[in-house]
C-alpha cells in the first residue's frame, strides 16, 4: 500500500500552514486525493510531497509559483529531460542575473552609506577639535 499524507501531516513536516497548503492546491501545485464523508479530507501521496519540496525549494531559488509549477510538471511528463533542463538552466540564468543586478545595486548603496559616514563622521570631528565658544551671561539684574 502506498504512504499517505494528511494535510497536517505534510503542513508539520514542512512547516507550513494548512492554509498554504490549500494555496498551493489551488495553484495546481498538490492534486490530494480525497476520503471520508464527502471527500471532505484531503489525503496527499508520495508525488504531492515531492511536488511540495520542489515547489518550496523553486520559492527559495527566487522562482514565481508558477514558474515552479511549469518545472514540475515538466518532469511529470514523460518526455525527454533534454527540454526539461534547458528550460531550467534558462530561469535560473534569469534568477541568477536579477539576483547579481540587484547584488550590484546593494553594493552601489552600501558604498554611497560608507561615504556618508565618512562625511559625517569627519565634519563631527572638526566640530568637536573647534574651540568651544564662550557661553552668553545673562545680564544681571539688580
Amino acid at each position: 500500500m502506498a504512504t499517505t499524507y494528511s494535510i497536517g501531516d505534510l503542513a508539520r513536516e514542512f512547516d507550513l500552514t494548512p492554509r498554504a497548503m490549500r494555496f498551493y492546491e489551488d495553484m495546481g501545485l498538490l492534486q490530494p486525493g480525497r476520503s471520508g464523508p464527502g471527500g471532505r479530507q484531503r489525503v496527499y501521496s508520495n508525488r504531492d510531497r515531492t511536488r511540495l519540496k520542489l515547489t518550496l525549494r523553486a520559492k527559495r531559488l527566487g522562482l514565481s509559483l508558477s514558474e515552479a509549477r511549469e518545472l514540475i510538471d515538466m518532469y511529470d511528463s514523460p518526455r525527454d529531460t533534454g527540454p526539461q533542463l534547458r528550460k531550467f538552466l534558462q530561469v535560473l540564468a534569469g534568477h541568477r542575473a536579477q539576483l547579481e543586478a540587484q547584488q550590484a545595486e546593494l553594493q552601489a548603496t552600501l558604498q554611497e552609506i560608507g561615504e556618508h559616514e565618512k562625511e559625517a563622521r569627519a565634519l563631527l570631528a572638526r566640530l568637536e577639535r573647534a574651540p568651544a565658544k564662550k557661553a552668553r551671561t545673562r545680564p544681571e539684574f539688580d
